[in-house]
Parts: structure tokens; C-alpha cells; sequence
């Protein structure tokens, strides 16, 4: 019987203590204050807009262009960018343009030029650019066909 009794004893004390526990884990986490779910962020800052790339000396090269937003909660609504033009004849679409060509088209012999048409691939930091475009090149030295052994005449029968 006083083995029951110190039983007894045990489980009463060890189911106090778990009570005990319990109750100051639930008191420690009420005191926490609950994290408000982070929320996103709804912006009503606007994309930014790019204006094209200026070289810094000379026509190409390296340059900056200005970025610009809108909205009323921005933290910034300006800065400038580093870009670089490139020094061929590409520049005249502005670096941001990029172009699928067709094939060169044959000399024309009143002007000496072969021209191509692009049509607008992509356009880079939302640049204005032009959908089509035609570029020119001189044909290069027009050579005439160098005959090839002995000319022979025919006669027509």
C-alpha cells in the first residue's frame, strides 16, 4: 500500500509539474505579440521609362540614358543609367533597336547602293523604335566576269 501511495505521489507531482509547463509556455507565447503577415506591397510606381542612350563624347560609345516614373508613393522617380552605342552603322536606329535583316538586295548601278530592310525584333528599356527600316551600303568594287579561256563564236544555224 505505500508502494501505491509513493506512486501516487509521483504521478501527482509529475502531472503538476506538466500543468506547470504548460501553463508557462501558453503565458510566454500569449506575451509574444503576433506577427502581422508581412503584406505585399502594392506600388504605385509606375515602369520605368528610358529615354535613348546619349554617348558621352563623339556619337558612340559609352553614354548614359535618363530613366523616369510615375507615382505618388516613389521613392524615386529618376536616375540615370550607364549604356554604350555601338561605333557602326547601327547607331543610326539607336542601340536599344534591335533588327532581323533580309538579305542584301542586288546593285542598283544609277546609285552604286544595295539596300536591305529590317523589321523590329526587340526593343530594349522600352525604347521607341522605328518598326522598319531600310539601310544602304555601296555595292563595293563592280567588277565585270573575267571570260574563262577562248572565246568561241557560234553561228547561228
Amino acid at each position: 500500500m505505500q508502494q501505491q501511495h509513493q506512486q501516487r505521489r509521483m504521478f501527482t507531482a509529475a502531472l503538476l509539474a506538466l500543468v506547470f509547463i504548460l501553463a508557462a509556455v501558453s503565458t510566454t507565447e500569449a506575451g509574444k505579440k503576433e506577427k502581422p503577415e508581412k503584406k505585399a506591397k502594392k506600388s504605385d510606381c509606375g515602369e520605368w521609362q528610358w529615354s535613348v542612350c546619349v554617348p558621352t563624347s563623339g556619337d558612340c560609345g559609352l553614354g548614359t540614358r535618363e530613366g523616369t516614373r510615375t507615382g505618388a508613393e516613389c521613392k524615386q522617380t529618376t536616375k540615370t543609367q550607364k549604356c554604350k552605342i555601338p561605333c557602326n552603322w547601327k547607331k543610326q536606329f539607336g542601340a536599344e533597336c534591335k533588327y532581323q535583316f533580309q538579305a542584301w538586295g542586288e546593285c542598283d548601278l544609277n546609285t552604286a547602293l544595295k539596300t536591305r530592310t529590317g523589321n523590329l525584333k526587340r526593343a530594349l528599356h522600352n525604347a521607341d523604335c522605328q518598326k522598319t527600316v531600310t539601310i544602304s551600303k555601296p555595292c563595293g568594287k563592280l567588277t565585270k566576269p573575267k571570260p574563262q579561256g577562248k572565246f568561241h563564236l557560234l553561228k547561228a544555224a
